[in-house]
């Protein structure tokens, strides 16, 4: 008995406003269904959208259509060299992601839309113009990457690595060779000096504007943010930092400890890993589905506001 074929992801180029192309992946459901959910992933900073590819299977399995994407200069979204080449972490959110929030809307018209961001990938999803349309919104150790927030015991070391050498090598280089020194991908060097500059708030950034300039406020969705008691991050100051830019939504704050899942340690990117797949994937999913915690769900919730 020869068993259906089940769709493989779909590759697409979408321009952003300023004409750079975006490209990504679409897991995209035969039938059309007006109640299924589309789910955008919004990777880490310089963490290939191939990563999350399992993970959107998981979701694609559980009735969602999904979309996953590189933000310029990264991946799909890489054409040709990075000297000299012009990104940012605004230009990530403002462009990039706001260019897939309207592919989605355009090929899954009146479908309610879902995101699930990854570190910097939860401030993405605050920096869409459309960001309104977003129904529900999981996020992973997302935070701004301020030192002081950074787990106390390996604080300095994290500071010299992320916030002096990094940038000390990029202005070497003319943008961050990530690969090559084994430490994520390639980097503009617009995006490093986002990341890097020692300020706790997004508007301190260079490519940063004012409080009041920033769309955060326009998300009024179901917010669920995951941290990892190990990793070190996203700790509780760091995940609530970010949490308190998204004023209209409404917020949880959900802590796992590893040893909640049976583990050792998880950390800052193991949670997309397949191993967790019974274990922290439904957490995900359950809130995606329903806008709420299963009763059984590990951790505890340190945040709920409404």
């Amino acid at each position: 008995m020869n068993l259906p074929t089940r769709p493989q992801p779909e590759t697409f180029s979408e321009p952003a406003t300023d004409g750079h192309l975006i490209g990504g992946f679409t897991w995209r459901h035969i039938r059309t269904d007006i109640e299924r959910p589309v789910v955008i992933i919004n990777a880490a900073t310089s963490v290939r959208c191939r990563h999350y590819s399992r993970f959107a299977d998981y979701l694609f399995t559980h009735g969602f259509d999904v979309i996953t994407y590189d933000y310029r200069g990264i991946g799909e979204s890489r054409s040709g060299s990075l000297r000299g080449f012009k990104a940012s972490w605004s230009d990530w959110g403002v462009l990039d992601f706001e260019a897939i929030l309207q592919r989605a809307q355009r090929e899954f018209p009146g479908q309610p839309i879902d995101v699930v961001g990854h570190s910097f990938g939860g401030c993405a999803a605050g920096l869409g113009a459309s960001g309104a349309v977003i129904r529900r919104l999981v996020t992973v150790g997302a935070q701004f990457a301020y030192w002081r927030d950074y787990e106390a015991s390996g604080r300095w070391w994290m500071f010299g690595k992320w916030h002096v050498v990094m940038p000390l090598v990029t202005a070497l280089c003319g943008y961050f060779p990530g690969k090559r020194l084994g430490w994520l991908e390639d980097t503009p060097a617009g995006v490093v000096r986002d990341w890097s500059t020692p300020t706790p708030g997004y508007e301190g950034r260079p490519s940063g504007r004012a409080l009041g300039e920033l769309p955060f406020s326009r998300v009024k969705a179901q917010i669920l943010a995951i941290s990892i008691t190990d990793d070190p991050f996203g700790t509780v100051a760091a995940i609530e930092r970010l949490l308190g830019y998204f004023k209209a939504g409404e917020r949880t704050h959900l802590r796992i400890a590893p040893q909640d899942i049976g583990e050792e340690a998880v950390g800052h990117f193991a949670f997309f890993r397949s191993q967790y797949q019974d274990r922290l994937w439904p957490i995900a999913l359950a809130w995606l589905r329903q806008g709420e915690l299963a009763a059984d769900t590990p951790g505890r919730r340190v945040m709920d506001r409404t």
